[in-house]
């Protein structure tokens, strides 16, 4: 029997199988498109956390007033009242400055005295911003505090009680972060600044200068 011609008969059948099976193997011919090899896992997104701690409270034996002028110990002293109708100031609306506009506004909840001197603080510049207060976590509470913050719109801003702020802190992994004081000064002019780029916490302090005496 004489050999088939090029390209016809069995022949052509088992070069034409030969030369499909690679792209047949790569996927070819099917409507599933070529899988992407796996990226790295991502990383934490980048974060600016704020905190400061709530303005002044009344001395010993003195009393603090209300938001209705009622003389009560757990809220701010006369100072601390005009501290807290400054802090807008503390973060204008032009771009640029050293401290930007939160996007959200967290304060210490839950009990009735310190922590109602900070929502006291925040609460002319939450109005300020048409930003609700979110007051839902007490002190102690910071870990549930931070994993909230970090999943609000940032920059964030935290009114805390000086107290818990080293927690706070811990509960941001920024301990060990370069300058971070190991507790919060005997001051209510200050403001803590931790950003998070790629991962890595960085340490801020800046004063308010927003009443004289500040330093």
């Amino acid at each position: 029997m004489p050999d088939d011609p090029a390209g016809t008969g069995p022949r052509r059948r088992t070069l034409l199988a030969a030369a499909l099976a690679p792209l047949a193997a790569a996927g070819c011919g099917t409507d599933e498109p070529p899988r992407a090899a796996p990226g790295p896992p991502a990383g934490p997104r980048d974060a600016l956390v704020m905190v400061i701690r709530h303005a002044e409270k009344p001395y010993a034996g003195a009393m603090g007033e209300d938001d209705e002028g009622n003389e009560d110990p757990g809220f701010l002293a006369g100072r601390g009242r005009r501290r807290a109708e400054e802090l807008p100031r503390l973060f204008p609306p032009a771009a640029g400055s050293s401290l930007p506009r939160p996007g959200a506004v967290f304060a210490a909840g839950g009990r009735p005295a310190t922590p109602a001197r900070c929502r006291q603080t925040v609460a002319p510049l939450a109005n300020a911003l048409r930003l609700p207060v979110r007051a839902e976590f007490a002190v102690g509470a910071e870990a549930a505090l931070v994993r909230a913050a970090l999943a609000a719109p940032a920059p964030v801003l935290i009114c805390w009680e000086h107290t818990g702020v080293p927690r706070l802190v811990r509960a941001l992994g920024a301990r060990e972060v370069l300058g971070v004081p190991a507790t919060w000064p005997d001051r209510y002019d200050l403001v803590w600044m931790f950003t998070r780029r790629q991962g890595a916490w960085s340490f801020r302090e800046l004063g308010q200068h927003l009443l004289p005496g500040d330093v």
